[in-house]
């Protein structure tokens, strides 16, 4: 890894560092009480009822829809980016897939089941999820429309064409699959309404390692980048590895470079 450097913008006493800082933080607090009321806003949007009978394949088996929810009245699902042939999970989405086994359990004691779902078969998931050391649920929706319904997976003749209706508008998407987040709510009677999807930038919430680089001098370092993603690799790609102290270094570097764009995800 290249470490690059920094100017420092300007050395000040610890008095006039405070002041400044006093500063910042009051537009912190602002945008604190604008998220609030964006969020709450976002909790009065209108529902969908859903309909259509959706089928995933499980580890435990078929399972519809209604039983994701795992007796819990709020989802999340995660549309994690693997295609069917793909022998690994977009880097993109793994980096934000390395923050759901944290943040699953303490959603689930607040009547939230938060998953992934992805088109792949099972069985390519399963060996993906192991290689990842992940524990959190992960369907697959190979045999059913959910992907396409919920606009993350795209045909071959939108991929041809280069037109695909994403992010609630038609545009070019360099994928036949793309992020998204879909909220669904599940009433007393067993009625599934779908409440909420998120897409593309507004996924970085669930990405907690760019919260920590805002803090950082250097920042997220991606505007020379070919996409503002592009650093990612699966966090057993990267050359330096952060747990081994130096060992597997070597085993690493051989497998560091691969990125969303690099066709790491393509067919073998």
């Amino acid at each position: 890894m290249t470490q690059s450097t920094i100017e420092c913008p300007k050395v000040v006493s610890r008095e006039q560092w405070l002041t400044a800082r006093k500063e910042l933080l009051a537009k912190e607090k602002q945008l604190t009480r604008q998220n609030d009321a964006l969020a709450a806003e976002r909790r009065n949007l209108p529902w969908v009822k859903v309909d259509k009978e959706y089928v995933f394949d499980t580890p435990s088996g078929k399972k519809k829809l209604a039983d994701l929810f795992e007796g819990r009245s709020q989802l999340i699902v995660y549309h994690f980016m693997m295609a069917p042939g793909w022998p690994a999970g977009c880097p993109s989405c793994s980096i934000l897939g390395d923050h759901i086994d944290g943040n699953a359990p303490h959603l689930a004691n607040r009547d939230v089941t938060l998953m992934a779902v992805s088109r792949a078969p099972l069985a390519q998931i399963e060996a993906f999820k192991k290689r990842m050391g992940w524990r959190f649920k992960w369907a697959s929706s190979f045999e059913n429309e959910f992907n396409c319904d919920y606009h993350v997976s795209f045909s071959k003749e939108e991929v041809a064409k280069g037109e695909m209706y994403y992010n609630y508008k038609t545009q070019k998407f360099p994928s036949e699959e793309a992020p998204g987040a879909s909220v669904f709510y599940k009433n007393e009677k067993g009625e599934i309404f779908h409440t909420y999807s998120v897409y593309a930038r507004g996924l970085e919430p669930g990405m907690g390692v760019y919260v920590y680089l805002d803090l950082t001098p250097k920042g997220r370092e991606e505007a020379g980048l070919p996409h503002p993603m592009a650093w990612v690799q699966h966090h057993d790609r990267y050359e330096q590895d952060y747990y081994a102290e130096g060992a597997g270094k070597e085993q690493h570097a051989k497998c560091a470079g691969a990125s969303c764009c690099a066709g790491e995800h393509k067919a073998s």
